[in-house]
């Protein structure tokens, strides 16, 4: 009965909006729109200067805000600095699509799988031989100059898919580095001149760049930028950091074939925002079948050599020679510098983050910004596109309540073995719900995958769940191994509904798989008592009854009263 009356209150609510909207004369937007040309804003005199909306920044988030508020009828424009390059050859602008799909998540990802295709031939863990293929030496291989061609050619067409999507949504582009006038002017300079643009509103999404290493020789490294310009595969390779990037990079380089070092100031990688249990495995890998890892190591210089080789020496005192390539991985920035923002008023914190509420707003009433360039402490991709998204329905599309929850966010790193994460860690459940209402189950295993190598030749696999209070709400769930990012991706969304153990347990486990082991840990299907006797932990379609009359009653009459209200 109550699924009835509800499925007609929304049908009826939904036509209603429908109608709100398009009667608003406020979201009525000049529709004569002009389809972008692919030259810049200097060469194509017939674009128009004022804007609704002008976004600073072509990336993953500025596209996504600006083809939502395209989309309600806004006109807008894109500032897009483009693959720009300094007098020494390195990159000041990732390009059109910004720093993923030119030199981040996309082309990472490509060398990461060829990394996995050539890991499962030969080396440590390869399963190839045990599966019955006869596997010569000479399939490990690997043509970097073939697949590096595919890889640009790939993202090539991405940045082609970008424009032609921009061009589809009647976004005009503007070629250039945007910097404010003030908080409604925005100035393009470009080499064939400066075009100064008006707008209502303002959207900051520049993103961020590799930040450098501070020591005698640092002139001589690459950054995660520079990997991807690399013409040819590097014999030895030193990768300095302790963070994601840094680990993933090594990981492709080691993977691949190249003779890798990682060098980190602890005594493991991964040290903030990962729960211990996973990095512990995680160091068991690179100790096992990884790259040669240098801990509590300080980088001090780095010489290069006639040959073009290098020698990096840490504060230790320790030297490590033949590097034809050293990589920097120590964090990014903010590429906020060039925008003056101080002319517009908008406030960042002492790392040049642009500060911004839950909504995205700034400190100045008409900026706005979404990505890594703010303070909101996600770096990555999809978090920028669903901000952006939801900016657009707020500004464009009358829907104030709109915008993204920060607090429980799925993420995964591409090391190898591959991590996935959402949510709390044990010692931040421990922190924010005190120990006393926290439990873990956590499983450690060596998938099937390796099931005919030896016992020192198999990748470990790592599952935890972090569960609270008596209902026991999943808050955390970490996975480390084989396939663990697709696994990531389907959980997510349940513990982004609050899912608890009874929930999980309920779900009859898929066999044989790995991902099965969240649904199965020990213990399924019981609970202790205080006396710390077992008795059954019966699945929520048991324990759950039916609403009551009056109850349903109740839950129309609300649905009822929001729909007056709109």
């Amino acid at each position: 009965m109550l699924r009835l009356v509800t499925k007609q209150i929304l049908s009826q609510t939904s036509k209603r909006t429908f109608q709100f909207q398009n009667k608003a004369p406020s979201l009525c937007f000049n529709q004569q729109r002009i389809i972008s040309s692919r030259r810049t804003i200097f060469t194509n005199p017939n674009m128009s200067e004022e804007y609704d909306l002008v976004v600073i920044g072509g990336g993953s988030g500025g596209s996504a805000m600006a083809r939502r508020s395209a989309e309600y009828g806004a006109k807008v424009c894109v500032i897009e600095q483009g693959a720009t390059r300094d007098a020494n050859g390195m990159r000041t602008g990732a390009g059109v699509g910004g720093t993923c799909v030119n030199v981040g998540c996309v082309p990472k990802k490509l060398m990461f799988m060829a990394a996995q295709q050539r890991e499962s031939m030969v080396g440590p863990v390869s399963v190839a031989k045990g599966y019955g293929f006869d596997v010569p030496e000479s399939a490990g291989k690997f043509d970097w100059e073939g697949v590096k061609a595919k890889r640009d050619a790939y993202v090539t067409m991405l940045n082609g898919m970008y424009l032609k999507n921009w061009g589809k949504a009647g976004i005009e582009t503007h070629t250039g580095i945007a910097s404010f006038e003030d908080a409604n002017t925005v100035k393009v300079t470009s080499p064939e001149g400066v075009k100064t643009l008006k707008a209502k509103k303002v959207l900051i999404a520049c993103g961020g760049k590799p930040s450098t290493l501070p020591i005698p020789g640092a002139e001589h490294t690459i950054s995660s930028d520079g990997f991807f310009d690399l013409e040819h595969q590097p014999k030895k390779c030193a990768v300095i950091g302790a963070g994601y990037i840094a680990v993933e990079m090594a990981g492709i380089l080691h993977g691949v074939g190249t003779e890798t070092h990682l060098y980190f100031r602890g005594e493991t990688v991964m040290r903030r925002g990962f729960d211990p249990f996973i990095v512990k495995s995680l160091m068991h890998s690179l100790e096992h079948h990884g790259p040669h890892l240098h801990k509590n190591s300080t980088p001090e210089k780095i010489e290069k050599h006639e040959d073009g080789t290098m020698t990096l020496t840490t504060a230790d005192g320790k030297s490590e020679s033949g590097f034809d390539c050293i990589l920097v991985a120590t964090g990014r920035t903010p590429v906020t510098d060039l925008l003056n923002l101080e002319k517009a008023g908008v406030k960042t914190d002492k790392g040049g983050r642009i500060e911004v509420d839950a909504y995205e707003n700034t400190n100045v009433e008409n900026v706005f910004a979404i990505g890594d360039a703010t303070t909101t402490g996600y770096e990555l991709t999809p978090v920028a596109i669903a901000a952006g998204r939801r900016l657009g329905d707020r500004l464009y599309n009358n829907e104030p309540r709109a915008r993204i929850d920060y607090k429980t966010i799925a993420t995964v790193v591409f090391s190898h073995p591959v991590i996935g994460m959402i949510g709390l860690s044990e010692p931040q459940a421990i922190e924010e719900f005190g120990a006393e209402n926290i439990v873990v189950k956590e499983a450690k295993f060596s998938s099937m995958i390796y099931a005919f190598n030896d016992a020192d030749n198999k990748v470990e696999t790592c599952f935890k769940v972090v569960l609270q209070g008596k209902d026991e709400v999943v808050v955390g769930l970490h996975c480390i191994g084989p396939l663990s990012d697709e696994l990531m991706q389907g959980f997510a969304i349940a513990v982004r509904m609050g899912a608890t153990r009874a929930d999980f347990e309920a779900s009859v486990a898929i066999h044989p798989t790995i991902g099965e082991e969240f649904v199965t840990f020990g213990g399924w299907g019981q609970k202790k008592t205080a006396e710390g006797t077992k008795i059954p932990l019966l699945p929520p379609y048991i324990t759950k009854t039916e609403p009551s009359k009056a109850e349903i009653e109740a839950q129309i009459a609300v649905l009822q009263l929001k729909l007056s209200k709109m």
